[in-house]
């Protein structure tokens, strides 16, 4: 896909990859019905759509996560909860997702 001037390309990092997984595999694991297992999917679609559409065009507007002007946190809403995903931008056109993680959670894996 040809990028537009502005855009940026969007990596997972193999520990933000693993958090993915381990997402979809603890909503697996504690869904009680089928309809459980259709919103497990739905979160995980949610996430992938919601970190690259926006880290994709617009990373610099959202919270910074330290000292850093580069590193920073993506909140993506989800039923009442939602996720967060934890960047860094590199310099004019990559965006490293670094990890994900449930809002609820105390810190990333």
């Amino acid at each position: 896909m040809k990028r537009l001037k502005g855009d940026f390309e969007v990596r997972y990092t193999e520990a933000a990859r693993d958090d993915l997984l381990w997402l979809f595999d603890y909503l697996l694991t504690n869904a009680d019905t089928a309809e459980d297992l259709d919103a497990a999917q739905l979160a995980i679609d949610t996430i992938t759509v919601e970190v690259e559409g926006h880290l994709s065009r617009t990373p610099f507007i959202f919270r910074k996560a330290g000292v850093s002007p580069f590193l920073r946190e993506l909140v993506i809403p989800f039923r009442g909860a939602g996720y967060v995903a934890l960047y860094e931008i590199e310099g004019a056109t990559t965006v490293n997702v670094l990890a994900l993680r449930h809002q609820l959670e105390d810190d990333y894996h």
